[in-house]
């Protein structure tokens, strides 16, 4: 599953992309809250899109993956079948592209997405306050593959569109219309690394 994206969304971007939204963004924040990274993997500080009031949306630096509650790793993935997410705090994940990995041999091969007729993406995810010295996570939610990542991997996270973006943040359409793969040519895929054979 998806435990490596990429983040290289320009700050004018993306409040153009908000402006366009018509969705608020704090006098507070600047470009110094979008950092820009090749490879945000589990246990990384990246930025989260949450809801701030009427119609604002902040970023807010968090920790990739939830802490293991068990002796089984951080929860990085979360699988969105059959779940309820109105009592849960929920985000949006802002990435350029996102990464799969195909093959049974290491290294495998490396695969990105990137979402067609944007200038870039939000994933679906929830997010949690931190607890003692532990900074709040968030986790990407995570749904049946659709047709353009199917070829790849079993699984995917959810990527949304930006007119559901406010629509996730609210809740306002139901979990089963919101957290589905996108369509078949949604999502662009090129191999940036081959597998070993």
């Amino acid at each position: 599953m998806c435990n490596d994206y990429e983040q290289h969304i320009r700050y004018a971007e993306y409040c153009k992309m908000m402006q366009d939204l018509a969705l608020g963004i704090p006098t507070r924040q600047t470009e110094l809250d979008m950092p820009q990274a090749d490879n945000i993997k589990i246990g990384d500080t990246a930025p989260v899109m949450r809801a701030a009031g009427d119609n604002i949306v902040e970023l807010a630096p968090m920790k990739f993956g939830f802490p293991p509650t068990r002796k089984a790793g951080p929860v990085f993935n979360f699988r969105s079948e059959g779940r309820h997410f109105s009592d849960s705090h929920r985000c949006l994940i802002p990435a350029s592209a996102f990464f799969e990995f195909s093959g049974k041999k290491y290294p495998k091969a490396k695969h990105r997405f990137t979402l067609n007729d944007a200038p870039f993406m939000a994933i679906a995810g929830i997010w949690r306050d931190g607890h003692g010295n532990q900074p709040p996570a968030f986790t990407m939610l995570t749904t049946a593959p659709g047709p353009d990542v199917k070829p790849y991997h079993d699984r995917q996270i959810v990527v949304l569109q930006p007119q559901e973006w406010l629509a996730w943040l609210d809740l306002a359409k139901p979990e089963a219309e919101l957290l589905r793969a996108l369509p078949k040519g949604s999502l662009a895929a090129e191999t940036v690394r081959a597998g070993s054979d």
